[in-house]
């Protein structure tokens, strides 16, 4: 299921709608090259959260921000991580497997550590200013999250 962004602030929205479909304990992965819009669309589901999008930042160099609204946000990074090793020792399971919204970039450097079920968004490129989003839903809360969501984004 795949859908066009036409900006920042369509970004933003598609964001802002992805939050109005969360209740807490979900976990968002954000895959796609550098410059393809991912913390963009991580800031878009903090503001649909109550939380300030100009406060977001990518957590690229902490690998880790926690923010408060209607739910916590835990806004990892990966981008940095060397091995396993690194994300084993920020205890990441406890922060995966809570009450919070847990928006993860770069979850290609899991591997293994996964977890089972997720709702992953692929973003890439298509110009300058335009970004397509793929929904891939793993199990059932997740895949029917995806169509929810994609069956709302008006492009």
């Amino acid at each position: 299921m795949k859908k066009l962004s036409t900006s920042v602030s369509h970004t933003l929205r598609i964001g802002k709608l992805i939050a109005r479909n969360l209740r807490g304990g979900e976990i968002i992965l954000l895959s796609g090259s550098l410059g393809a819009g991912k913390t963009v669309l991580a800031k878009g589901i903090a503001q649909g959260l109550g939380i300030d999008k100009h406060n977001v930042v990518s957590p690229t160099f902490v690998f880790l921000r926690v923010y408060k609204g209607k739910h916590f946000l835990n806004h990892f990074d990966f981008y940095r991580v060397r091995s396993h090793k690194e994300i084993l020792a920020l205890g990441y399971e406890e922060y995966f497997y809570s009450d919070a919204i847990t928006v993860i970039e770069w979850p290609e450097r899991l591997k293994f550590l996964l977890p089972k079920e997720f709702l992953k968004i692929k973003l890439s490129n298509k110009s300058r200013n335009h970004r397509i989003l793929e929904f891939i839903g793993r199990g059932p809360r997740y895949k029917q999250m995806a169509r929810i969501i994609y069956e709302n984004i008006r492009n």
